[in-house]
């Protein structure tokens, strides 16, 4: 009898490891776990005890580092013969270059991850990014947001990878967040969860596997675990009914695997400093066992310092098999480890089924994968097919959605013909946001003031626009990563709140939304838009808002003070100006 699957239309022609596939129906990973398989079973009957354990182990690698870099990985997956590979930073040309090369390697073709929670524009150069999580999370159309995820399974499979460590489905409900932050959906775990899922079902149904991260939720912290074991201290109804939400629907709305943070939470496990990752309790108990996962469990990497901090020495990749987690991501030492555990499975401390049951599982991802029938990646085009047309208007499409319009009295009255300053601050250089403002108010004068200008360059600049009909505003946090405070000196951040204070005023803030709760007084902005991100598509957007080209869709993902709540925003009337 054939065991029943649920079938998902995959509703684009994707790219499979670099090859057209037409439109076609085909099973889920969660699914095909129950369905017999003749691939998964031939290669684990020729795989040894040392082979069996080494298939469950991800490891590094990077493009950017040089070949002496690439050659030592290179040793490690011919001598070692791991599950699969995780890459980091580089080019595209080059990953899709080596992926190849590292196949050729392996007996049984490699897994290839990454995480590209904005796409691949997350780690590599030349490619498309995405918006952030945080800034998606003001989009109210999900359907735009499903898009995204089946281009950027276009773009994964395109270079032959397999598993996209997306989406972030913590709720981000402390503004201090190091580590999360922006890279969440916002802190209402409802809007989370229906979002992260619209991301996911767009992967999956494009073929790509997933992981929801980071288990059992790491939103309320104000460690980064990359550094230190942070400490989730609630009580198990608060974990339950909040932390833990998103991830339950995301299971039953069918997702691949689950990544496990971290994260020291006495109220699952109170043993000292144990991390969840490396938890019996919470990987099987709760998540395998009482949430009834039963795809891939990532363990989050295990060369973080809030693993290795207390169980050194490759006791962590032991202790994170033996908790559960299938797959075990960039131990410090995967030859070290590939022993430990082999040899607990020779003395009896691991049982041999449980070894198999992971095996056969990460067998069954490579086979759901495509990798039974693998080829190499095409080399060809590649920089021309990541920066189609198709996802630049996609990107500009979630940015135009995503705009968040907090407050409007003046927009109404401005006039293309009026003496307007056009205003960017935080950064020396002439703006994206100007530029285009020009366009249309074309008698203007335009300014700009570095984030640690001086008092007097602040007071300068007051002086010069206060004659000004209309006085247009961005503020441009140009950091990498935006963070919920911005690094602007004092003088500046004052000077923004001076501007707000103008009557006339609009301003459109390009940084995280936190960082409205740092500026008092910008409530009191003619026009206050928040816009998230500093990227030229938000800036385009932005004036799209102003210019009323566009009606502001977005709403705020996350509170960030009493004027400025989860759900605010207001939408703008479009008369021609």
């Amino acid at each position: 009898m054939i065991p029943k699957v649920r079938l998902i239309f995959t509703s684009l022609s994707l790219l499979l490891t670099g090859n057209v596939i037409a439109q076609q129906q085909q099973p889920d990973y969660i699914s095909s776990l129950n369905a017999s398989n003749h691939w998964v079973d031939s290669v684990f009957k020729k795989l040894n005890r040392k082979h069996k354990v080494s298939q469950l182990f991800f490891i590094r690698a990077h493009t950017n580092k040089g070949k002496a870099y690439s050659d030592s990985v290179a040793r490690v997956i011919k001598k070692e013969q791991p599950g699969g590979i995780v890459f980091f930073q580089g080019g595209p040309v080059r990953q899709a270059a080596l992926t190849n090369e590292y196949q050729k390697l392996s007996p049984i073709p490699l897994l290839v991850a990454m995480d590209g929670e904005w796409g691949l524009g997350m780690r590599l150069d030349s490619t498309t990014s995405y918006p952030y999580q945080m800034t998606l999370g003001a989009i109210q159309d999900e359907k735009l947001i499903k898009q995204m995820g089946r281009e950027i399974a276009y773009d994964f499979k395109r270079l032959g990878l397999h598993i996209n460590f997306a989406p972030v489905v913590d709720v981000n409900n402390n503004p201090n967040n190091p580590v999360i932050n922006y890279r969440s959906f916002g802190d209402d775990k409802y809007k989370v969860s229906m979002r992260s899922i619209a991301y996911m079902q767009g992967m999956q149904e494009a073929g790509l596997l997933t992981s929801a991260k980071h288990f059992p939720g790491h939103g309320d912290t104000e460690v980064d675990s990359h550094y230190d074991l942070p400490l989730l201290n609630f009580n198990k109804q608060r974990l339950d009914s909040l932390e833990e939400y998103p991830f339950k629907q995301a299971i039953e709305a069918g997702i691949s695997g689950v990544m496990v943070a971290h994260m020291s939470i006495p109220a699952l496990d109170a043993t000292k400093n144990l991390p969840s990752s490396l938890s019996k309790p919470i990987v099987t108990g709760l998540l395998r066992d009482s949430l009834g996962f039963k795809g891939l469990i990532y363990s989050d990497a295990m060369e973080m310092k809030g693993v290795v901090k207390y169980f050194p020495d490759g006791e962590a990749d032991l202790r994170a098999f033996m908790a559960g987690n299938d797959v075990i991501e960039l131990s410090q030492n995967s030859c070290r480890a590939i022993r430990k555990i082999k040899r607990a499975v020779r003395h009896g401390d691991i049982k041999e089924e449980e070894l198999d049951a992971k095996v056969k599982k990460v067998l069954a991802a490579k086979y759901f994968a495509g990798l039974a029938t693998y080829k190499p990646a095409d080399l060809n085009n590649i920089p021309q097919d990541l920066n189609r047309d198709e996802a630049k208007n996609l990107v500009q499409q979630l940015s135009d959605a995503s705009v968040t319009l907090l407050q409007d009295n003046v927009l109404q009255l401005y006039s293309p013909y009026q003496r307007t300053a056009l205003i960017s601050i935080g950064s020396g250089s002439k703006t994206v946001y100007q530029q285009q403002l020009a366009q249309t108010y074309l008698n203007n004068v335009q300014f700009n003031l570095e984030k640690n200008a001086s008092a007097a360059q602040v007071n300068k600049l007051l002086s010069d626009v206060r004659g000004f009909t209309q006085i247009i505003i961005g503020v441009h946090d140009n950091r990498l990563r935006p963070q919920s405070k911005l690094d602007f000196g004092t003088d500046v951040k004052n000077g923004i709140v001076q501007l707000a204070a103008y009557p006339n005023s609009v301003l459109s803030v390009f940084a995280n939304p936190y960082t409205l709760g740092t500026l008092p007084g910008i409530e009191k902005a003619g026009a206050l838009l928040a816009c998230y991100q500093k990227d030229d598509g938000m800036q385009r957007a932005a004036t799209k808002v102003i210019t009323r080209q566009i009606t502001a869709a977005g709403r705020l993902p996350v509170t960030v003070n009493t004027f400025f709540i989860n759900g605010s925003g207001i939408t703008n009337a479009r008369p021609a100006m």
